[in-house]
């Protein structure tokens, strides 16, 4: 095949304790997925249906570096347990949901907070806030078969040795099974898309020079530099 330019190379993520890289296709994020993020918000858990938004396939980094971004005076972190999927689908049963994952990751939805509130403030896609360079810091894939399919235990993330998000994912509002569901019921999920399953309270901001830590029990800990 004849390209009028030459094709960028697809984002892909390491696998951990193998050679083998997990290539991605779609970004999504499911938004306000623990009652009390979402009232740290500004609302009311009980009566949202479940809603998503996307980053781009290239915003995951592995690099352990994330670059504060231009226009912003504030970034803040949103740890979150990720779903690889290793099979797409059409209409997935939730009780079926589980067998397309080929493996979980631990991931950051860095948010360009101000701007996203600029845009909801002006009834605008807030997309500006959730879409740039480097705004998925993610951890190596594990997989299914090392770990299974965590649905509870710890997820925290420390700032400069200091806890500021600790939940469980027993807290979410909508299982990732669910979650799969729902998205697989409005468009066609691809092998290699990725669900960020939602973040427990106490997002904040971060500063150039801060340290993060974000764990999740079962997966390797992911450590970022603010540089």
């Amino acid at each position: 095949m004849d390209f009028v330019i030459t094709p960028p190379d697809r984002p892909v993520l390491v696998v951990l304790g193998t050679d083998r890289r997990f290539p991605i296709s779609r970004i999504f994020c499911i938004g306000r997925n623990y009652g009390a993020h979402a009232r740290e918000m500004g609302h009311d858990p009980d009566r949202e249906p479940p809603f998503f938004f996307q980053k781009s396939a290239d915003c995951a980094d592995q690099t352990g570096v994330f670059p504060y971004p231009p226009g912003t005076e504030d970034v803040h972190h949103e740890i979150e347990l990720v779903a690889c999927l290793g099979r797409g689908g059409r209409e997935i049963r939730a009780e079926d949901a589980a067998d397309h994952v080929f493996g979980y990751a631990v991931g950051i939805d860095m948010t360009r907070r101000d701007l996203q509130a600029e845009m909801k403030a002006a009834g605008r896609p807030w997309e500006i806030g959730k879409s740039f360079d480097s705004a998925a810091p993610m951890g190596p894939v594990h997989p299914v078969s090392e770990v299974g399919h965590p649905t509870r235990g710890r997820i925290a993330l420390l700032v400069n040795g200091t806890t500021r998000q600790s939940g469980d994912l027993d807290q979410m509002i909508w299982p990732l099974a669910q979650q799969i569901a729902h998205l697989s019921a409005l468009q066609t999920l691809q092998a290699g898309d990725l669900v960020f399953s939602g973040t427990p309270a106490g997002v904040g901001p971060v500063q150039r020079g801060d340290t993060l830590i974000a764990e999740v029990d079962g997966l390797a800990p992911l450590t970022v530099s603010v540089g």
